[in-house]
């Protein structure tokens, strides 16, 4: 698939990909942007749009990871708008931005998108679906109309919105004409509607700590099934739009650390985000749209991998129509058993990239001072101004003793257990 992408963006102006989450998408056209870029342009050169924030700062990530020459900025609703007026003064080659930021910079003059080389859009047709039509337009009618169009998606898409300057593009379809139902397995899981997220416990804790993302169709619904997990002391988070971005990234952080296993989440969390493989997707609420359902479990049975995905049906719901009527049911467990803590804690650093701190300088003093082995530390994430760090429980108490008081760049740091 990325080799198809690559060829076709270097003889194609006009490209549309439509493949599985987990395949690989992002490298494929940040490869393809690359090979149009030049050195010696000094102005904007490539515009990707994608519809998080998440998604966007995964594929800034991606982009610095390939080690170019090519200043990136990412741009996003929740971050400071004077940093990222002040990165775009001197004009990166690529910019990476939600569709509502990207708008706010155009109507502000604080870049000039007008002479890009490439656009990219990112799960458009999820942009679409989250009201994002007159940010685009908007951005469309500040370009030239001499740009090359990359456009992705994980599911095929008939139409194209109006705004766009080209009807027919190149189209490379990787979806596969029937399910690998060898990769997935689906079951049913039924219950009573007063017992229903109780239930939702005595699954997930039967998944023996394995990885678990449960997705519900509202924020508030989430927000419930939360409270109901917490009074049970079940360890969890939770990820879905009402969030403030900082939690949201927060939530994101343990998830992928290891500091929690299971992750309560509305649609948000199906698409693009950079999450462990999952062996466990639990569909709380089904999506009444079959393109939300296949989004879903493409977290799990992702390229080589296996996963199983669940349909906890209460007694007054029914399976929608695009479901097969005679799925296999499983049972639960009579009572509730909570699983073990998770193996990982997520520790707050309180020093980030803005006070020049490298995961090397984070890693090293937790070895130095904490006498800690490689294999004890887990995921490192840097922010703006703060840190996290995952460690494995059984060495918090030692940690915490020998890091208070310690300096990190000459810095006094504050580290603690993540809130």
């Amino acid at each position: 698939m990325q080799e198809a992408v690559i060829t076709k963006a270097a003889e194609a102006n006009d490209v549309m990909l439509v493949a599985p989450t987990g395949t690989g998408k992002t490298l494929a056209f940040l490869i393809a942007v690359y090979n149009k870029l030049r050195i010696d342009d000094k102005g904007l050169q490539a515009i990707i749009v994608a519809p998080s924030r998440e998604l966007a700062l995964q594929i800034e990530q991606v982009f610095k990871n390939m080690k170019t020459l090519y200043k990136v900025t990412c741009c996003y609703g929740g971050h400071s708008m004077k940093l990222e007026q002040d990165s775009l003064r001197n004009s990166p080659a690529v910019l990476i931005a939600t569709p509502g930021r990207l708008a706010d910079h155009i109507d502000r003059d604080s870049i000039d998108v007008s002479s890009a080389k490439v656009v990219v859009l990112d799960e458009f047709d999820k942009s679409l679906q989250m009201g994002f039509h007159d940010q685009l337009k908007m951005l469309f009618n500040a370009l030239n109309g001499k740009q090359q169009h990359i456009l992705t998606s994980a599911t095929h898409n008939d139409t194209l919105p109006g705004f766009l300057p080209f009807r027919t593009p190149e189209v490379l379809n990787f979806i596969p004409d029937t399910e690998d139902t060898q990769k997935l397995q689906i079951s049913v899981v039924r219950t009573k509607s007063s017992d229903k997220a109780e239930a939702l416990m005595r699954l997930v804790a039967g998944f023996n700590q394995e990885v678990c993302l449960v997705f519900c169709n509202q924020r508030d619904a989430v927000e419930r099934i939360s409270a109901v997990f917490k009074y049970h002391k079940f360890e969890h988070g939770i990820f879905h739009g009402a969030l403030e971005q900082i939690d949201r990234e927060k939530n994101l952080i343990r998830f992928r650390g290891g500091a929690h296993n299971v992750l309560l989440a509305t649609d948000l969390a199906a698409r693009g985000l950079d999450i462990p493989e999952i062996r466990h997707i639990v569909h709380y609420q089904l999506p009444p749209r079959e393109e939300e359902f296949i989004h879903r479990n493409g977290r799990t049975a992702r390229m080589h991998a296996h996963g199983k995905s669940y349909l906890l049906l209460a007694d007054d719901e029914s399976l929608p129509s695009y479901l097969d009527k005679t799925l296999p049911e499983v049972s639960l467990s009579k009572s509730l058993k909570l699983p073990p803590p998770p193996q990982y804690v997520c520790l707050y650093v309180s020093a980030g990239k803005k006070d020049k701190v490298s995961k090397g300088d984070i890693a090293g003093l937790f070895m130095k001072k904490a006498e800690l082995s490689g294999d004890e530390i887990g995921l490192i994430v840097i922010l703006d101004y703060a840190s996290y760090v995952s460690v494995k429980r059984s060495v918090l108490p030692k940690v915490l003793r020998a890091l208070k008081e310690e300096k990190l760049k000459k810095i006094k740091v504050k580290i603690e257990v993540a809130n």
